[in-house]
This record gives structure tokens, sequence and C-alpha cells, in this order.
């Protein structure tokens, strides 16, 4: 009997994997339970930029393939195929909405590696706001429970929308989109 050798995933055999997972659409990763092999030096800053052994991987098409078998799974994100499942750090969400269409059903935010999400009871919009500074950062669910955080100018955009509604026994300034009342800041809080 021979032992059997594990192999250590690269960027290049998950790349392989989901090239081939992708030809019927977005992988169902969220029904893969493979093994845990390891972390993978591969990391998404808060910009949207996604790393490999340190260095920006610089083809949109390797991310995008990428971004498709990533899952999260309570506070950590992976890389998972149907025979390996890898930890990746993401430093605040995996993607970023860069821009947005207000449409008559709503708000349909794009993704920098191109997914869009109308946002509404499915794709909730949420603020987080630093303890320390106050600063907002706005997020919207892309899929499954990866969400993407909105850019700057986007953000912008949607204050520009905004309105004051009751929301929950108080006056919130918030955005509407498909049927839904998203709360950015308490209507007191307004400048």
């Amino acid at each position: 009997m021979s032992a059997q050798k594990i192999v250590t995933p690269t960027a290049e055999s998950l790349a392989a994997t989901a090239r081939q997972a992708a030809q019927r659409g977005l992988p169902p990763v969220e029904a893969w339970n493979p093994p845990f092999c390891g972390d993978l030096d591969m990391r998404i800053a808060r910009d949207g930029t996604w790393f490999y052994l340190g260095t920006p991987i610089g083809r949109a098409p390797l991310v995008k393939l990428f971004s498709s078998i990533l899952r999260k799974d309570g506070d950590d994100y992976f890389l998972v195929t149907p025979v390996e499942k890898v930890g990746i750090t993401v430093e605040d969400a995996p993607f970023v909405a860069v821009d947005f269409e207000a449409t008559e059903d709503g708000l349909d935010f794009v993704t920098n590696v191109g997914d869009h999400a109308l946002a509404g009871p499915d794709h909730p919009i949420r603020v987080a706001r630093d303890p320390e500074t106050g600063e907002p950062s706005p997020y919207v669910l892309i899929r499954r429970n990866l969400e993407a955080l909105i850019d700057r100018k986007s953000f912008y955009r949607l204050v520009d929308l905004g309105e004051v509604d009751a929301h929950k026994g108080a006056d919130w300034f918030g955005v509407r989109s498909g049927g839904e009342f998203f709360p950015i800041i308490p209507a007191a809080d307004l400048p």
C-alpha cells in the first residue's frame, strides 16, 4: 500500500479546475465540500485588486474566474473547487461596486468583476460606520453571502438620490430600490 501524496494547490491548478466548472455557468461552490488544503498566498485588497504571491493579478479574465469560485464560510474566505478548498485573505469585501444605474426597478449595481445585482430584498444595501471616525462604508450583497464595497463616487451618487423616511421607529436618510428602503444615516445626524 502506497501513501497518497498531498499536492498543494496553486493559482494555476485552481484556475484550471475553475475553468472546467465555469463552462456551465456560475459554479455551485456552496454545494461542494472538498477537504481544506491550506491557505494560498492570495489577497483581495480593499480597492478590489487581487494579489497572488504579493503581485497584482493583471489579467481581468483570471480575476473573474477566481471570483466565480469564491465562498465565504463564517468570517473566512475560500477558493473552492470540487476537489480542493484553500483559504485566501480579503481585506474588506471581496468585490467593489464600481457603478450603478437607476432603473424603474431599482438600483442595478455592477462590480469590478462584472457581476450585476439589483438592490432589493435579495441584494440589500447596508452602511457600516467606523466607530472612531464615523466614516461610512457602504456595501451591497452581490451573490451568496458575498458583498461589494460601494466605491466613493457611487456612494455620492446614492446620497444624491436619498430621501428621509421612517424606518424602525425613527426618521432615516436612505435610498429606495427593489421595493425596499435602505437606511444610510439617522435623519437627526444630517448636516
